[in-house]
């Protein structure tokens, strides 16, 4: 498999969204790599969405990473526990990104089942192995990922996406995005994608 370069990055985020879908995130720990695929994600187009935490071009502290170049992890916390990962998008002062909804499992299972549960993989039921990765603040919990790495460079060696040279076939489907009720006209857009019939899809 193959790293993904900045210039898959550099483009708008519906695109980089649906070409996401069967692609790998990989996190190093400790020379071991937690490796999953990208099964649900969310495009969120920046300004003129307002879904979008820069909607508006609004820059803040949080928000400050989405105005640089594409390629670049942006971590935030919903309700106050709950890290959210999504990957920059778009040229500098484009502030595009896309939300990881979900993933699935594919090496160091054990780990994320620590991670996640504080009990081995072993022990769960197929409740909790669906539910491991199956949401956007579960698959941060899982695969260690927090704050801390928000505006990691997603082109460096601790955090990043790899391909494989000879991508599967998958089917993809569309819909409107979840839980953004808030957000008017943009509650329409459809701007969700999944792998269909993958069962770490967050919401069918």
């Amino acid at each position: 498999m193959r790293k993904l370069k900045r210039d898959f990055y550099v483009r708008d985020s519906v695109t980089v969204a649906r070409e996401l879908l069967g692609k790998y995130l990989v996190h190093e720990i400790d020379n071991t790599r937690i490796i999953s695929k990208f099964v649900e994600v969310e495009a969120y187009m920046g300004p003129m969405d307002k879904a979008a935490h820069s909607y508006n071009n609004r820059r803040t502290e949080r928000t400050e990473v989405m105005f640089g170049p594409g390629g670049f992890a942006y971590v935030f916390i919903i309700y106050g526990m709950y890290n959210c990962m999504n990957i920059v998008t778009a040229h500098i002062g484009q502030p595009q990104a896309v939300l990881i909804r979900a993933v699935e499992p594919i090496e160091q299972c054990e780990i994320m089942s620590q991670f996640r549960y504080k009990k081995p993989f072993s022990e769960l039921n197929k409740t909790a192995v669906k539910g491991l990765t199956n949401g956007p603040g579960k698959l941060c919990d899982a695969m260690g990922i927090t704050r801390a790495h928000n505006g990691l460079d997603l082109c460096g060696n601790e955090l990043y996406i790899l391909e494989d040279e000879k991508p599967e076939r998958i089917e993809i489907v569309t819909s409107k995005r979840i839980n953004i009720d808030y957000a008017e006209e943009a509650i329409d857009y459809p701007w969700r994608f999944y792998i269909k019939d993958n069962k770490y899809v967050s919401k069918k």
